[in-house]
């Protein structure tokens, strides 16, 4: 299989948006050895289409880049397609729920279930909630799956 590479992405999202008639651009970089090590950052007038309803456009575009570069769930941290700086936003947004997450089991004694998220974001939130020491899983099928944050220490599994 040929590599995926920078020129791959901006072809990718050039004919998508073309095929949309979307009035989008997109600046791509490469950190090879890095996580992620493809970022592309996508602007422009109709960047609102790809935010809305909770970035469902930006992830089935993410989803369609991860599928044709192959990547399994556990590498699509490689690859960042980005909109308007949404992902940027929406991460310091689940710091801030686990956060207030961990406060919260911590004072009551009681699990908390996280609203339903994707994949993403669901592995986002466990890497961020494993400093506080509590156990944490994902429940759930399919867009029904959410990460849940038990009172106990951790000393079973992180499962996602």
């Amino acid at each position: 299989m040929k590599e995926f590479t920078q020129d791959c992405l901006g072809h990718l999202l050039h004919r998508i948006f073309d095929a949309a008639q979307l009035d989008l651009t997109c600046e791509i970089e490469t950190h090879p050895g890095a996580v992620p090590d493809l970022v592309a950052a996508i602007s422009g007038p109709d960047t609102p289409v790809l935010t809305a309803r909770n970035a469902e456009v930006l992830r089935a575009i993410e989803h369609l880049a991860f599928e044709i570069r192959r990547l399994e769930p556990n590498q699509h941290d490689l690859l960042s397609i980005d909109a308007g700086n949404y992902r940027q936003q929406r991460n310091e947004a689940l710091r801030a729920q686990a956060r207030r997450a961990v406060a919260r089991v911590l004072e009551t004694g009681r699990p908390f279930l996280f609203e339903p998220m994707s994949s993403h974001e669901r592995r986002f939130l466990h890497l961020a909630l494993t400093p506080s020491g509590l156990r944490t899983s994902s429940t759930g099928e399919g867009p029904h799956r959410a990460v849940v944050l038990y009172p106990e220490r951790a000393g079973k599994e992180t499962t996602h």
